[in-house]
């Protein structure tokens, strides 16, 4: 794979190179420590996320997903930018919305006692709550819903339509600042989703 250059005029590593650093660094157990990772930048790689949760490089679809969860391991977010970094590397990626995408939930108890499990498309599970929040966008022209669930570090999935709609199943009304909310209970924490009087 070609190498990129920085405006600096250095090399950064090539796609190759940051997937042999995540291995190495997925060699433990658990998730890299990406968060005490700071190192030097070394320029934008040409890596786009899509909507769908597709990782491209360089235009093309990366087509082994084992080379794409490797990626995700050293993915971290940076006030609303998105990188690689290893110990000693850093290289800006380009994510479209959010870097995962939420495909499956699973649902434990009722009421204000329930516990949603979100699985996204690269394996990753988050158990929505205080340390993991729900939130709804809304698209200012059509007013469609965007719903996200936090799965670490400041990194979002985009919880799919179907998802949403089975989640909307186990909503539940709950006063929120004085006002009614449909919205979801999970691990204690009510998450509004939409003004009861809009629904009316």
């Amino acid at each position: 794979m070609a190498k990129f250059m920085s405006e600096q005029n250095t090399v950064t590593p090539t796609a190759n190179a940051l997937a042999e650093a995540a291995a190495q660094a997925a060699s433990g157990k658990g998730l890299p420590p990406v968060h005490l990772w700071n190192p030097p930048f070394c320029g934008d790689l040409d890596m786009r996320i899509a909507r769908d949760g597709t990782w491209f490089y360089q235009g093309t679809p990366i087509g082994r997903p084992a080379l794409v969860r490797l990626f995700s391991t050293i993915l971290k977010r940076e006030g609303d930018k998105y990188f690689l970094v290893t110990p000693v590397e850093k290289v800006g990626i380009t994510v479209e919305d959010a870097p995962f995408v939420a495909v499956d939930f699973r649902v434990e108890g009722t009421g204000t006692g329930q516990k949603l499990t979100f699985l996204t498309n690269l394996g990753d599970e988050a158990l929505a709550g205080a340390g993991h929040p729900l939130r709804v966008e809304h698209d200012p022209q059509s007013g469609e819903p965007a719903p996200y669930v936090m799965i670490r570090a400041g990194l979002e999935a985009l919880i799919d339509r179907k998802s949403f709609y089975r989640l909307v199943e186990v909503a539940d009304h709950h006063l929120q600042a004085g006002e009614n909310w449909l919205g979801l209970w999970s691990d204690g924490v009510f998450f509004p989703l939409i003004p009861a009087h809009a629904l009316e």
